[in-house]
């Protein structure tokens, strides 16, 4: 059977990341580790590898060094059922990090992340034109993502 899993490239600080993630996501676990051996580009017995798991979606962290940084282009999307799961992960993924505009932000490992509520995709993909461009106007002019005022620009 084939599976699909995102590998993550940190620089040294692969343990600590998923420590903060597992902390973050109910329904998450470790699910094994490896590390560096002799001769190998970092400090043996440094963490090389660690596969985990986020609310059941398979994750590998890699330690690699400094070659390869994250960037916006590529990022991971939280679709939320209320604004307090919204709140929940928004403040503690931001913690350390950055805000950044439409839901997105940057977390302390340098990982772009959008929490969104599942309202927003509902909202915007209805067949009223109108509709769709208060909500988007009404997005773009927010950082975290508010259901209520999503909602308020949809009601016009």
């Amino acid at each position: 059977m084939t599976t699909l899993s995102t590998c993550l490239w940190f620089d040294g600080n692969a343990d600590e990341a998923v420590d903060f993630y597992l902390s973050v996501f109910p329904n998450s676990r470790m699910v094994s580790s490896s590390d560096y051996g002799p001769d190998m580009p970092l400090e043996e017995g440094t963490t090389l590898v660690v596969n985990f798991e986020l609310d059941g979606r398979a994750f590998l962290a890699l330690n690699a060094g400094p070659e390869y940084k994250f960037t916006p282009a590529i990022s991971l999307v939280i679709n939320c059922a209320t604004q307090e799961e919204v709140d929940y992960f928004w403040d503690r993924l931001v913690d350390g990090g950055a805000p950044v505009q439409c839901g997105w932000l940057v977390d302390r490992f340098g990982v772009s992340w959008q929490v969104v509520p599942v309202q927003l995709e509902e909202l915007m993909s209805g067949p009223n034109r109108d509709v769709v461009n208060r909500v988007t106007q009404a997005m773009m002019k927010m950082v975290k993502l508010d259901i209520a005022l999503l909602e308020a620009a949809a009601a016009g």
